[in-house]
């Protein structure tokens, strides 16, 4: 694919590859983002959830005529709140938590550097949720992730953060939250309940027919429901 030849390690729209929806569920999100629809992906395991969100951001983003500055990924980075102890800097403490962004980046791009690329261009950031007060967002996608390990107070925090020309996607499984309190647990049902009442907020559901990482998992989880394990 064609190359910014001025800037080698810049990536452009050109270099994305194209992924289209692969379940009927996919399909809804690609429809409702291009209805300009902000977005809650919830759901299953292993249904692309991530994967379509940092797609869209990153097609957004990278066209230059939706004034997009960047994509921000923001998820919470202490489900044990023991990241205090951890040794090194703040960017030293979040880099593994952005793992799996370099891998979808990588695929996305077929560039094992794109994630870094796009860091430097300053059209990706991630950041952790717990230094988000007192920010205000402009110009940018906001991608939510792992929703589900964020009490009420905390997704609350991040939406109030929105400011001009931004859209939002929320991702996240409830059955995977690493919360034990039931008073956490409890803040992602109440959160949903104020986003179905919004106007421009699609959420699309996740079932175990839209897996579409392996048909391993697919069996797995179909099974597990069906035996009602959580």
């Amino acid at each position: 694919m064609r190359k910014d030849k001025t800037s080698p390690l810049k990536l452009r729209i050109d270099d994305l590859q194209t992924f289209e929806p692969m379940t009927e569920n996919q399909e809804k999100v690609y429809q409702a983002w291009d209805e300009d629809h902000h977005l809650v992906m919830t759901g299953t395991a292993g249904t692309g959830k991530t994967f379509s969100a940092l797609y869209l951001a990153l097609e957004d983003v990278l066209d230059k005529g939706n004034n997009l500055e960047k994509v921000v990924i923001t998820r919470s980075i202490v489900p044990t709140r023991e990241i205090g102890f951890l040794p090194g800097s703040m960017e030293e403490k979040m880099e593994p938590y952005s793992g799996p962004y370099r891998a979808i980046c990588t695929e996305l791009f077929q560039d094992s550097k794109a994630y870094d690329k796009l860091v430097d261009q300053n059209a990706i950031e991630f950041l952790s949720t717990s230094y988000i007060r007192g920010t205000t967002f402009n110009d940018a996608v906001i991608v939510v992730d792992e929703m589900q390990n964020l009490t009420f107070h905390e997704l609350d925090s991040v939406i109030t953060r929105i400011g001009q020309n931004c859209r939002i996607i929320f991702c996240g499984d409830y059955l995977q939250t690493d919360f034990t309190k039931e008073s956490d647990k409890n803040g992602f049902g109440q959160f949903l309940k104020i986003i179905e009442h919004m106007t421009k907020f699609t959420v699309v559901t996740f079932t175990w027919a839209d897996i579409v990482r392996s048909d391993f998992v697919r069996d797995y989880i179909m099974t597990k429901e069906m035996l009602g394990i959580n």
